[in-house]
């Protein structure tokens, strides 16, 4: 049960990092991540939304929907581990591809959006470790 509350604790992480991307996006607030040019690089890019979209407030969605799920889980309703399972493995396949992006397209890097990739990984592999109950 332990380890769904760290999920759950890392899930709330990601949403305040998602959402402090999400409201610097929709502010135009350049000066989120001070003098680091590359991050302003890949928050202006074109592959920051998706039909106008910010792809961080996606993200906010994805970690909010990992919170409340792991938190069913620890409140008793066991059967929300497949969905779980699945967002966190659609997260970390988006996180892949983002990093891409940023490695390889863009050339530049953010570290807001390094530490969403981390603490997705982390989810993860929290989630690959949590032994299933027969």
């Amino acid at each position: 049960m332990v380890f769904y509350w760290i999920l759950a604790f890392i899930a709330l992480l990601g949403l305040a990092d998602a959402t402090f991307l999400t409201v610097a996006h929709l502010t135009g607030d350049d000066a989120v991540c001070g003098s680091r040019i590359g991050c302003s690089t890949v928050l202006g890019s074109v592959y920051a939304t998706i039909h106008g979209i910010p792809t961080a407030a996606f993200g906010a969605v994805a970690y909010f929907t990992v919170f409340s799920l792991a938190i069913l889980f620890v409140s008793g309703y066991t059967r929300v581990r497949r969905f779980l399972i699945v967002v966190v493995a659609s997260m970390f396949i988006a996180s892949l591809y983002f990093l891409y992006l940023q490695a390889f397209v863009l050339h530049a890097f953010c570290p807001f959006c390094l530490l969403s990739a981390a603490l997705t990984f982390l989810l993860a592999g929290i989630l690959l470790a949590i032994p299933v109950a027969r």
